[in-house]
């Protein structure tokens, strides 16, 4: 009887999409209201399915038993893994489809737009559930031709032209994940995936990729899938799709932004234990990872564009998403998926509300106008200073010289510290933005906040990681396989270090109208430097001038073609 109600978790969206369909244009808004139900109750399902595998582990679901020429079952596989992303993915579904049954009134295309938010609900679920790889690149494909369809508004040329861009260049990251399925099978024998992570331990398969250049099975199959969770989740140089997907309607990137860009982390969580037996994969994604990171942070400070903003904020996320994975701190990175899935949601349903009441603002933009030195108050920048430099130091110092714990012989445990330290970072500067409050106030919240952070990242670092991985064993060999060269490592740790300290003083030099000594042509660079990030890069005219040029050669071949046929 559970199994059954598991199965309906994934399978009730598509009763949206029906009740939507069906009947005429007549009552079409009473359906729009009673097809919200199906997705509410799968959330409820999902609920439930999360406590029934917490308490009684994982659910196997079999439908299609291997025999004859199709040797690969087909069925589901909930673990704790799947049953948190499908109470994320049902719960932002529930959400996204009560906000758009106002907001997507009086559309021409409304019935098809929810008949389509339906069916994605559907893949996604069935996506994190599925319970071996093949299904899960079926269900990850069916999400890419749903990506091209929600775009929407078809007669619009500018849409129709990003909607298509996103689908083409989904097909090169698709295409590896295919290759390494294949790879995979070809290895291992196996899909499933309790059985494929046991061969892939078992397994000394050494493919050779150059004459003399060998490379491990595990490194090669995990490869061509974290070019496949590149793509999907806006990985440099794939992030190009995700800004131009922004023409699509509100509710439709709040989605794409809260759930079905997230893919690519599940996709690496899920084959965890695969990723684990390369360290030379987990290093090429930290690298990734963190390049992504930097330059859609850096993109994002030079937009003017509010979605646009939005955008590339949700690629640095991404980043510094695959870059946890990269460093073994696979619970963090679900962790932070979930966390950055339900803010994005609700930013961007709120978005639009922002975009109208800014029109209808006769001051702007608005320029700050700067005030006395007297106004930003030295109790909020000692409080801050204090605690997002000084404090955290002091814990590591005492930490390590007088308790003697070895956290420098535990790149995980300074992994998981560091982060929380640029986390509470970040969030104590932008309080210093405050001046309307107390600075007494002020300096409590960056209190409260340091202590909100830590607490946080104490209950990723413990509980979450116990729930989503049991074995501490398995845990460990996580980190082992990602970890750094010691040298490497420290300078990683002081630069960051460093450049946390830096930021701070330039903030406060800034805010009291002074300026760091620098040399003229440093702010030569700044400028050149924005401009570069202000376009992007300049990756979308290269890649337009590429497809321009890849045009002209078929048409001058089909020239010469028909110029020798005659």
């Amino acid at each position: 009887m559970w199994t059954f109600a598991v199965l309906l978790v994934p399978l009730l969206p598509l009763l949206t999409t029906l009740i939507v369909l069906a009947g005429d244009e007549a009552a079409v808004r009473t359906r729009l209201t009673v097809a919200a139900w199906p997705i509410g109750v799968a959330c409820a399902g999902a609920l439930a399915t999360l406590y029934l595998v917490a308490t009684q582990g994982p659910i196997t679901i079999r439908l299609y038993d291997p025999a004859g020429a199709f040797p690969l079952p087909l069925g589901f596989y909930v673990d704790r893994l799947s049953a948190v992303m499908m109470v994320l993915i049902s719960a932002i579904g529930t959400i996204i489809y009560t906000y758009s049954i106002q907001y997507m009134s009086q559309e021409p295309h409304e019935r098809r737009y929810f008949a389509l938010l339906g069916v994605a609900v559907c893949v996604l679920l069935c996506m994190v559930s599925s319970s071996n790889l093949l299904m899960l690149f079926v269900f990850w494909q069916l999400l890419s031709y749903l990506l091209y369809l929600l775009i929407h508004n078809h007669t619009h040329t500018a849409t129709l032209e990003s909607a298509f861009r996103t689908f083409a260049l989904l097909r090169t990251g698709d295409v590896a994940f295919l290759a390494g399925t294949a790879l995979a099978y070809g290895l291992y024998g196996t899909l499933e995936f309790p059985e494929l992570f046991a061969a892939a331990v078992q397994s000394e398969a050494v493919i050779e990729l150059f004459s003399g250049v060998e490379c491990s099975g595990a490194t090669a199959v995990t490869l061509l899938l974290l070019i496949g969770a590149m793509s999907k989740s806006a990985q440099f140089p794939f992030h190009i799709w995700l800004p131009r997907y922004l023409y699509a309607p509100t509710p439709v990137t709040a989605l794409l932004h809260a759930g079905i860009i997230n893919a690519g982390g599940f996709l690496i969580n899920r084959l965890a234990p695969l990723f684990g037996l390369s360290s030379t994969t987990l290093h090429i994604a930290f690298l990734i990872g963190t390049l992504t990171a930097v330059l859609g942070a850096s993109m994002m400070l030079a937009q003017n564009d509010i979605k646009n903003m939005l955008g590339f904020s949700t690629i640095g996320q991404m980043g510094y998403m695959i870059m946890e994975c990269g460093l073994g701190a696979f619970s963090l990175a679900v962790f932070h998926l979930i966390a950055h899935g339900l803010f994005k949601a609700t930013v961007f349903l709120n978005c639009g509300n922002v975009i109208g009441k800014a029109r209808l603002e006769p001051h702007v933009p608005h320029v700050e106008q700067r005030t006395d030195e007297e106004s930003y108050s030295r109790l909020t920048w000692a409080t801050g200073f204090v605690t997002t430099l000084l404090i955290p130091l002091l814990i590591l110092l005492l930490t390590h010289g007088v308790l003697r714990i070895p956290l420098l012989e535990a790149q995980g445990t300074v992994i998981f510290l560091f982060f929380i330290w640029i986390t509470s970072s970040q969030a104590i500067l932008t309080l210093t933005r405050l001046r309307a409050v107390a600075s007494w106030k002020v300096s409590a919240a960056m209190l409260l906040t340091l202590l909100f952070v830590v607490f946080v990242y104490l209950f990723a670092v413990e509980s979450f990681t116990a729930f989503l991985y049991p074995n501490p064993d398995e845990v460990a060999s996580y980190f082992k396989a990602a970890e750094l060269p010691s040298r490497l490592f420290d300078i990683m740790i002081g630069v960051a270090t460093l450049m946390t300290g830096l930021g701070w003083c330039y903030l406060y030099l800034r805010a009291h109208g002074r300026s760091l000594p620098m040399p003229s042509w440093v702010y030569g660079i700044r400028l050149r430097l924005y401009v570069l990030f202000l376009n992007r890069l300049h990756i979308d005219e290269g890649v337009q001038r590429l497809s321009q040029a890849q045009v002209a050669a078929v048409r001058r071949f089909e020239e010469l073609a028909q110029g020798r046929t005659s």
